[in-house]
C-alpha cells in the first residue's frame, strides 16, 4: 500500500507577529511525515538529483520520492511483493534496477518514475551485487548479471551454479550467456580511479575451469579469466606472471587505482594464506608483498575471523605494503575502524584495540582507542580532546596526559548510513565517543565535533547523537540517539550554537540522511514510533522530511567565503607535492551557500619538493635514506661503446607518480648524474665483479631470507649492510659495539642488532630502516642465545639478559623477559634461567602463549659455576608465564624440532638421561631404547624430524677415545627408536656427518667410522660415507665414477673402493651444503674414490644429478662451490690455497669456465648466494694472504651471461627449457617411500635465465606397492649380516598393539618390521603384519545400538539444527537479505561435506545446519592432519640442537 501522507504544517500566529516586528529573517523549519509498516533495507539518492528510494525487504516493495522525502508513491510498474533488491547505476543516475526472486525484473531511467520489465534466462544470484557497470558513461548499458543456474536432481533436491549474461542496452533485448561457471565478473573500466588504456571491453572474470557434477568445485580450479569480445572468441587465463600456478582464485576487485586479484596459496604444507596480486594498467600483474607481523598474513576463512588486524600502507604501485597500525579493531563481518576523511588527502581515523594480548587470550573485552593520521598511514597520534564538554564544564581529566583522549565509534557500530565521520563538507568532522583512557559504550558517549579535520575537537551535545551536515557545510543537524525524542537540534554557525525544532510527535532515530553531496538544506529521519503513539493502519515507520530553507534568506557571496587549508594546523600541509585548500563559508556569516548538486572544488598550490616526494628508481633500492643500484644499471644499447667513457644514467630516484612537486622551487633528487660506463650493465656474455675490503675479519653474516640484502658482523664489532648483494656496502649504526645480530627466525623481513648495553636496533623491512629501542637488560655474557622468535606472532620475543654481571660479579645470572610488541614493553618471565622459549613451533601445535623455560632450581650465586648439583628444572607457564607448572625436575635441556618438543631429563639416581617427547607442550611420553642403548652417555645431537620420525645421534665413544655415536630413529610420534646406523662421526662441538639431501624426502649422507676397534688405540678414525634413500631403513655406499674428470680410471678398483665425502663436521660455513632447494636431485661434494676417506687437501670435487646414486667428478682439488639461478649456474674456488679465479659451470658441471677478479690471491673462506639459490649474483668471503686480520668481499655478477629467459610449458613440448625428473629413473628401485614423483628441473644443455619464476609443482605419478624398502626394523630389532631385521639378543620384543584404528577389519601382530612412517605405499608385501586379528566392533552389535548410533544423533542434531535455525534468521518470518556474500561458492578439495540437496530435507536438511554449526566452531580440529612437505636448511645454530651434561668427577 502506499504510504499515508501527513504535512504538519506549524502556523505559530502569535510568535510569527512578534517575530515580524524584531526580523524578517528568522524562520522556523518545515517539516512533513511520511508513514511506513516496516524499515527499510535500503533507503538512497540518486546521486546529484532529489529523487530517493524505499525499499521495502518484507513487503517486497519500492516506494519512490522525487523531492527529497517530502512526498511518496510507491513504483506501481513494479507488482505488490516481488522486489527482493534494488541497485542503482553508479555511473548514470537515471537508472536503477529491482530484481526479484524470478527471472523477470525491472528497470528505471527516469529515477523511479516509471519502470518496465525485462527478462533473464536464470534467476540472481545470491551475492552482495548481481550487476556490474561499465564506468565509461557513453557505455552506460554495458552490465553483467549474475545468476543461478540450477539442474533438477530428483523429487527433493537440485544442483546449482553461477553464471553470468552481459547486455549492452541496459537489458533493452535480450542478453547474452558470457561464461558459465563464474563466481564474480567485473569490467576493468569499472572504477573512475582505475585508469588505463586497456581494451574498452576488457571483462575479468573468476571462475572455474572445470564443471561439478555435484556443483561443488575444488578451490584449484578457480581462475582468473579475461575477454575484450565477452568470451565469443577471446577468451584467456591471467598467469599473474606466475604461469600455471595461477589457480585458488578466491575473489578479483578493483580498488581504488589498483585491480586486485586474491588467491589462496596452493602450495604443499600452506597453512591457508592469501596471496595478493596487483595492477595498475592490467596488463603486469605483481605479487604484493606484505612484511610478516602480528595477525599479518592474510586469510579468507569462511568460519573463524579474529576481530583484531593490522593496517598496511602500499607504495604507489600497490605492490608492497609496509605495516602503518597494528591492532587495528574490526568485528566478525569483516568490517574494520578506518575511514578515510572525504576529500583531504591523507588524513584517516582507526580504532586500535588497546589490550589485544588480553582479548587474544579470552581474558578481557575489548578497550579501544581512536587515532588519527595526517600523512597517509606514516605516523599515528591521539585525538586530543576538548578541555570543556558541551555545557562548559571543565572535563574529568587533563588533555595534556596522553590517556586523556578522545575516542570514537567507528564502522565496526554503524548508526547511520553513508560515511561515518565526514561528508563531501570540506574539513567538518562529527563522531560519538568519550573522553578518557578508552572508549566508553555507546550510550554512555556524547557528541563531538571538529571543524579543522580533525585536529582539534568540542563537545557539542550531550549523549549520543545521529548527525549530518547540509548546504555543504554551513547546516549541521542532530538527533538525539539514546532514546526516543519530539525535537532535533541544529546549527548555521559552525557548531558555536545550537537551535532546538520541535516535530511534533515522539521518533526513535534510525537514520538521519541527506543528498550524497551534503549540498542540499533539507534532510531526511527515518525512524520509529511507539504503539501508542501510532494512528490506525498508518504504520509504526516514519520518514520526517526536515526543511530548512527558510531559516536564512540571503544566498552567501564571495566575501561570505574563505579559503581552508586541509592540514594546515599539523604542519603537514603538504601532501604528494601539493597544499589542498577549499573554498567554504565563515562561521559567522548568516546566509546559505546554496550550490545545490555542486561538489567542493579542490584547490592545489604545489610545494617545493622534498624527500618525502621521490621515491627509489627502477633497479635501486632502499638503504636508510638513500636509493642504492640493485646492480650495474641498465643503459639503452649504443651509449657506452668506450668503457672508458661516461654517461648520463639515474640518480636513484624518481618522483612518486602522481606527485605534483615543483622541483624548480625544491629538491631535485632525480636529476641524472654523470656515471663511468665501467659501473653500467655490460653487455651480453660479460661477467662483472666489485671488490670491497673490510678491516677486520668476518665473523658472521647472513642473508634476509627472499631477499637481495645480506648484513655482515666484523670481529671488531661493527656491522655493514649491503642491499644489493654485495656491490656496494655501508656500515650500520658506526657509534654503536655489536657483539651479535639475530635473522627472526619465522619473519623474512626482520632482524635484530644486539649492542653490548641494552640498545639494539630493528629492522621491519630488510635492513631499509634501522630503529632503536631499549632492551630490559645488557645481553647475557654467558654465550646463551639473546633473543628467541615466536613462529605465529612475529612481534612476541623473548630475551635473555645479564643482571648483575658486570666483571661477573658474585650473583651474575640470566634473566628473561617477553614482549607482545617487538620490544617497546618488556614483561619478566624468569630469573637464573639457561633457555626459556615459545613452547609454540611452525608444526608443534602447542599453546600459543605457552613458554617454556630451563630454570635453576636454586637461585642465588653466580650461574656461570652452577653445576649438577643445582637442579635445572623444566618449567612450563602458560598465560606468559603467569600460570605455572614444574613439568621436569632435573633436565639437561629441550629442543624443539617439527611437530616434536623433546626433553633431555636428568635422573640422578643412575646419572643417565631419559628423553621425553611432546606433541602439545603438555604431555610427555618416555623415549624407549633397546637396552644396549640406555642413554648413560652424556650428549646426544637431535639432527632431524621432518619425516614423522625423530633422529637422534646418541655418542657412544668419548674422549679419551674418538668421537662417534649411533644414530637412532623414532616412530611416529618420538616415543621409542631403533637404531639405524652405528659408528656414525661427530666432533667434539656435537655435530654429526648427517645431512638430509634437500627437497627430496628421505634421502641422506652419513660418515661412520669404519675401524671402531682400532681407533681408540691409534687415536685415528678412518671414515666412509653411506647414502640412504629410505630414511635410514638401510644404507649403502656410494657408487663412485668410472673416470675421473681428466677421463683416467681410479688407481683405486676393487669393490671395497667406494666414493668418499667430509661432511658436515668439517665444514668452515654449515650453510655450504651438498645440495640445494632450487635444483631436486643435484648433489656437490668433496671426497676421494678409495677405502676410506682421505685428507680434505688430499681430496676432489664431485657431483650427483640423481640424488646421490651416481656421481661423476667434475674438477680435481678440493673446492668451495654454491648453487645459483636453480642451477643454470654453479661457481667454484679453489679450497686448498688462494686464488686469483673462480670457475663456472652453465651445464650443471658438464664443462667449466674461468673468470678471474683479482691480480692479488684471496683466501677464498666461503661464497655466498640468496638463500634460494636464484640468484645469479654471488659474493666471495675471504681475506688476502697478506693481512690476515681483514677481510675482503668479492661481488662476482653472472646475471649477463645470457639475457634467454628459460621456457616452462604444462605439456614439457620441445621447446621447453625444464624436464621432468624423478630420482627413480633407471634404477631397480623404481619408488621412493611408496610413491614415484616427478619435479621439474633446468635440463642441462639449456643456457637461459631461471629467475624467480615459479616451477610446477611435484607430480606424484603413482602410489606404489609396498615393498622391502618401505620397511624398517621394529624397536629391539635390527638388521643382521643378510640385511634381515633380527631381535637383539638379550632383548624382548614390544607387546602386540591390539587397538583398532578408523575403519580397521582387523589388526595385527607385531613383527621384526614396520612400515617407515613416511611411506605411502598400499598393497604388495606386508612383513610388518603377523598375525590377523578381528576387531572388535559392528559386525556385533543389535537393533539397540543401531537405534542409538543412527537415529538418536539424527534427532539430537535435528533439537540443536532447529535452534541454530531460528536464531540465525533462516527460520520462516525472518528475512535474511542477499546483501553479502556468507561464504565461498566452492568447497576446499576435499568434497566430503559438498552438498545435502539430493536427499530428504526433513531428514537430514536441519541436521545439516546443526553440523555447519559445529564444524564452524570446531574447523581447526582437522589441522593436525595437514601433510608435510619439504625439509628446513637452517644455519648450525639453530638446527643441530646438543645436549650434555658433564659429570662432578
Amino acid at each position: 500500500m502506499a504510504p499515508l501522507h501527513r504535512t504538519t504544517m506549524l502556523l505559530w500566529s502569535i510568535i510569527a507577529s512578534i517575530l515580524v516586528l524584531t526580523t524578517v529573517n528568522a524562520q522556523e523549519p518545515e517539516h512533513t511525515v511520511s508513514y511506513f509498516h516496516n524499515l527499510p533495507a535500503r533507503l538512497f539518492f540518486f546521486d546529484d538529483q532529489p529523487s530517493l528510494i524505499y525499499h521495502d525487504v518484507v513487503e517486497q516493495n519500492i516506494y519512490v520520492s522525487n523531492d527529497e522525502g517530502r512526498s511518496w508513491t510507491r513504483a506501481d510498474d513494479i507488482p505488490e511483493h516481488k522486489a527482493a533488491m534494488v541497485i542503482e547505476h553508479p555511473f548514470d543516475n537515471n537508472y536503477a534496477f529491482v530484481l526479484t526472486k524470478g527471472k523477470v525484473h525491472y528497470r528505471t531511467q527516469d529515477r523511479g518514475k516509471t519502470w518496465k520489465a525485462f527478462d533473464m534466462p536464470i534467476g540472481p544470484a545470491l551475492v552482495g551485487r548481481p550487476l556490474s557497470f561499465h564506468s565509461d558513461p557513453k557505455k552506460y548499458g554495458y552490465i553483467l548479471y549474475q545468476g543461478t543456474a540450477c539442474e533438477r536432481v530428483g523429487p527433493w533436491g537440485a544442483v546449482c551454479h553461477d553464471e553470468t549474461y552481459y547486455t549492452k542496452d541496459a537489458f533493452g533485448s535480450a542478453p547474452q550467456k558470457l561464461l558459465s561457471e563464474t563466481s564474480r565478473c567485473q569490467f576493468a573500466h569499472s572504477s573512475k580511479d582505475f585508469k588505463h588504456d586497456a581494451h574498452e571491453d576488457l571483462v575479468y572474470c573468476v571462475a572455474f575451469d572445470t564443471t561439478a557434477n555435484d556443483g561443488v568445485h575444488s578451490l584449484s580450479s578457480s581462475r582468473l579469466f579475461s575477454s575484450t569480445d565477452f568470451f565469443q572468441s577471446d577468451s584467456r587465463v591471467e598467469e599473474l606472471g606466475i604461469g600455471k600456478n595461477a589457480r585458488g582464485v578466491v575473489a578479483f576487485a578493483i580498488v581504488s587505482k589498483f585491480a586486485v586479484v586474491a588467491m589462496r596459496d596452493l602450495a604443499p604444507g600452506n597453512n591457508g594464506e592469501m596471496l595478493l596480486y596487483v595492477s595498475v594498467d592490467t596488463k603486469t600483474w605483481a605479487q604484493a608483498q606484505f612484511p610478516h607481523a602480528t595477525s599479518a598474513k592474510l586469510r579468507e576463512n569462511a568460519y573463524t575471523i579474529s576481530t583484531i588486524g593490522t593496517l598496511f600502507v602500499s607504495n604507489s604501485n600497490g605492490t608492497y605494503f609496509v605495516e602503518s597500525l597494528r591492532n587495528t579493531n574490526r568485528n566478525e563481518l569483516g568490517y574494520v575502524d578506518y575511514e578515510n576523511l572525504y576529500g583531504v588527502e591523507g588524513v584517516g581515523l582507526a580504532n586500535i584495540v588497546s589490550n589485544a594480548e588480553e582479548v587474544e587470550a579470552h581474558r578481557a573485552s575489548k578497550q579501544l582507542k581512536s587515532r588519527i593520521t595526517f600523512d597517509d598511514g606514516r605516523t599515528w597520534s591521539r585525538l586530543r580532546p576538548p578541555a570543556e564538554d558541551s555545557e562548559g564544564r571543565r572535563i574529568s581529566c587533563n588533555p595534556s596526559d596522553d590517556e586523556c583522549s578522545l575516542h570514537l565509534h567507528s564502522v565496526t557500530l554503524p548508526h547511520n548510513f553513508g560515511r561515518v565521520f565526514s561528508s563531501p563538507a570540506p574539513g567538518f568532522v562529527m563522531g560519538v565517543g568519550s573522553i578518557g583512557e578508552y572508549l566508553q559504550p555507546y550510550e554512555e558517549c556524547d557528541t563531538f565535533l571538529s571543524t579543522d579535520n580533525g585536529v582539534t575537537w568540542k563537545m557539542i551535545r550531550m549523549d549520543a547523537h545521529k548527525y549530518e551536515f547540509g548546504d555543504s557545510g554551513s547546516i549541521f543537524v542532530v538527533v538525539n540517539d539514546e532514546e526516543s525524542t519530539d525535537e532535533v537540534h541544529y546549527s548555521t554557525n559552525l557548531g558555536k550554537s545550537w537551535k532546538k525544532y520541535k516535530l511534533g510527535l515522539k521518533v526513535r532515530a534510525r537514520v538521519l540522511t541527506t543528498v550524497p553531496d551534503s549540498t542540499s538544506q533539507k534532510f531526511v529521519l527515518l525512524g520509529q514510533i511507539s504503539k501508542k503513539d501510532a494512528k490506525g493502519n498508518d504504520g509504526r515507520c516514519v520518514v520526517i522530511h526536515l526543511d530548512f530553507a527558510k531559516t536564512r534568506q540571503r544566498q552567501c557571496t564571495e566575501d561570505d567565503m574563505e579559503r581552508w587549508y586541509a592540514r594546515s594546523a599539523t604542519n603537514e600541509e603538504c601532501l604528494m607535492g601539493h597544499k589542498q585548500w577549499y573554498k567554504r563559508r565563515k562561521a559567522d556569516a548568516d546566509c546559505y551557500v546554496g550550490d545545490k548538486f555542486t561538489d567542493p572544488v579542490e584547490h592545489e598550490d604545489n610545494c617545493p619538493c622534498t624527500d618525502e616526494d621521490y621515491e627509489c628508481d627502477y633497479n635501486f633500492v632502499r638503504q636508510s635514506d638513500k636509493c642504492i643500484p640493485a646492480g650495474p644499471e641498465p643503459i639503452p644499447a649504443g651509449i657506452c661503446g668506450d668503457p672508458t667513457k661516461t654517461y648520463m644514467g639515474s640518480s636513484g630516484f624518481r618522483r612518486i607518480p602522481g606527485n605534483t612537486c615543483d622541483r624548480e622551487k625544491g629538491l631535485k633528487k632525480d636529476e641524472p648524474k654523470e656515471k663511468p660506463c665501467s659501473a653500467a650493465q655490460p653487455a651480453e656474455g660479460e661477467i662483472v665483479h666489485q671488490t670491497f675490503d673490510f678491516h677486520a675479519p668476518v665473523a658472521q653474516y647472513s642473508y634476509f631470507r627472499n631477499s637481495r640484502t645480506i648484513l655482515v658482523r666484523l670481529r671488531d664489532h661493527t656491522i655493514w649492510q649491503s642491499s644489493n648483494e654485495g656491490y656496494t656496502w655501508e656500515q650500520q649504526h658506526p657509534e654503536e659495539r655489536f657483539i651479535s645480530f639475530y635473522m627472526h627466525a619465522y619473519s623474512n623481513d626482520r632482524a635484530y642488532l644486539i649492542t653490548n648495553t641494552e640498545t639494539f636496533f630493528y629492522t621491519t623491512d630488510t635492513g631499509k630502516t634501522w630503529n632503536k629501542l631499549k632492551g630490559p637488560t645488557a645481553p647475557n655474557p654467558l654465550g646463551l642465545d639473546v633473543l628467541h622468535f615466536h613462529p605465529m606472532k612475529s612481534d612476541y620475543l623473548i630475551w635473555s639478559g645479564g643482571q648483575d654481571c658486570a666483571h661477573f660479579g658474585e650473583n651474575c645470572h640470566v634473566e628473561a623477559y617477553y614482549t607482545t610488541n617487538n620490544g617497546r614493553n618488556w614483561k619478566l618471565v624468569d630469573t637464573y634461567v639457561r633457555n626459556c622459549n615459545w613452547a609454540r613451533d611452525a608444526e608443534l601445535l602447542a599453546d600459543p602463549n605457552q613458554i617454556i623455560c630451563e630454570s635453576y632450581k636454586n637461585k642465588q650465586g653466580n650461574q656461570l659455576f652452577f653445576k649438577m648439583e643445582n637442579p635445572l628444572q623444566l618449567i612450563g607457564g602458560t598465560d606468559f608465564f603467569n600460570k605455572k607448572t614444574l613439568l621436569f625436575e632435573h633436565v639437561v635441556g629441550f629442543a624443539k624440532f617439527s611437530e616434536f618438543l623433546i626433553v633431555a631429563e636428568y635422573q640422578t639416581d643412575r646419572g643417565s638421561l631419559d628423553l621425553q617427547v611432546s606433541l602439545d607442550g603438555r604431555r610427555f611420553a618416555s623415549g624407549l631404547f633397546p637396552p644396549t642403548m640406555r642413554l648413560e652417555q652424556h650428549a646426544y645431537t637431535i639432527l632431524e624430524s621432518s619425516t614423522k620420525a625423530v633422529f637422534l645421534h646418541v655418542t657412544v665413544s668419548e674422549p679419551p677415545n674418538p668421537w662417534w655415536g649411533n644414530i637412532l630413529k623414532s616412530n611416529s610420534n618420538g616415543t621409542y627408536f631403533g637404531v639405524s646406523s652405528d659408528y656414525v662421526n661427530r666432533n667434539e662441538n656435537g655435530f654429526v656427518d648427517f645431512e638430509k639431501m634437500i627437497g627430496l624426502d628421505g634421502i641422506a649422507l652419513i660418515n661412520v667410522v669404519s675401524n671402531p676397534h682400532e681407533a681408540p688405540l691409534t687415536g685415528r678414525k678412518e671414515l666412509q660415507t653411506r647414502i640412504t634413500h629410505n630414511d635410514g631403513g638401510t644404507w649403502k655406499p656410494l657408487v663412485p665414477p668410472k673416470l675421473d674428470s681428466q677421463g683416467n680410471k681410479y688407481a683405486c678398483d676393487r669393490t671395497s673402493c667406494t666414493l668418499q665425502i667430509h661432511g658436515y663436521t668439517e665444514r668452515y660455513d654449515a650453510r655450504a651444503t651438498y645440495s640445494t632447494p632450487s635444483v631436486p636431485g643435484l648433489l656437490m661434494a668433496v671426497g676421494n674414490v678409495g677405502e676410506h676417506l682421505a685428507e680434505y687437501t688430499e681430496s676432489d670435487t664431485f657431483l650427483s644429478r640423481d640424488a646421490g646414486f651416481t656421481w661423476e667428478e667434475v674438477h680435481k682439488d678440493a673446492h668451495l662451490w654454491e648453487f645459483g639461478d636453480s642451477g643454470s649456474i654453479l661457481v667454484m674456488a679453489n679450497d686448498e690455497e688462494a686464488t686469483d679465479h673462480v670457475l663456472f659451470s652453465t651445464d650443471e658441471g658438464a664443462s667449466w669456465r674461468e673468470y678471474r677478479f683479482s691480480n692479488d690471491k684471496i683466501r677464498v673462506k666461503a661464497i655466498v648466494t640468496v638463500p634460494s639459490d636464484t640468484s645469479r649474483r654471488f659474493i666471495l668471503m675471504g681475506y688476502y694472504p697478506r693481512s690476515p686480520d681483514a677481510a675482503v668481499a668479492v661481488h662476482l655478477d653472472f646475471s649477463a651471461l645470457t639475457s634467454r629467459q628459460c621456457v616452462l610449458t604444462v605439456t614439457n613440448g620441445p621447446q621447453d627449457d625444464f624436464e621432468l625428473w624423478s630420482p627413480s629413473e633407471e634404477r631397480t628401485e623404481r619408488c621412493l617411500f611408496g610413491r614415484r614423483t616427478y619435479y621439474h628441473r633446468r635440463k642441462r644443455d639449456a643456457n637461459c635465465v631461471v629467475g624467480e619464476q615459479e616451477k610446477q609443482q611435484d607430480k606424484i605419478v603413482e602410489t606404489c606397492a609396498c615393498d622391502w624398502v618401505d620397511f624398517e626394523c621394529e624397536f629391539n630389532h635390527r638388521r643382521d649380516a643378510e640385511g634381515n631385521c633380527a631381535l637383539i639378543p638379550g632383548t624382548e620384543p614390544l607387546s602386540p598393539d591390539d587397538s583398532c584404528h578408523g575403519d580397521d577389519e582387523y589388526w595385527y601382530e607385531r613383527t621384526a618390521y614396520r612400515k617407515i612412517p613416511y611411506s605411502t605405499c598400499e598393497g604388495g608385501i606386508r612383513p610388518d603384519r603377523g598375525t590377523a586379528h578381528r576387531c572388535p566392533g559392528l559386525k556385533g552389535h543389535g537393533a539397540l545400538f543401531w537405534l542409538f548410533v543412527l537415529v538418536i544423533p539424527f534427532l539430537f542434531a535435528a533439537l540443536i539444527g532447529y535452534y541454530y535455525y531460528r536464531k540465525s534468521g533462516l527460520a520462516r518470518g525472518t528475512i535474511r537479505l542477499p546483501g553479502g556474500d556468507t561464504g565461498p561458492l566452492y568447497a576446499r578439495d576435499s568434497g566430503a561435506l559438498a552438498t545435502l540437496a539430493s536427499v530428504p530435507w526433513f531428514l537430514l536438511g536441519v541436521a545439516g545446519i546443526a553440523w555447519e554449526w559445529v564444524s564452524s566452531r570446531f574447523e581447526l580440529l582437522a589441522t593436525g592432519f595437514r601433510s608435510r612437505r619439504g625439509y628446513r636448511n637452517v644455519p648450525v645454530d639453530e638446527d643441530a640442537h646438543i645436549l650434555r651434561f658433564e659429570d662432578e668427577d
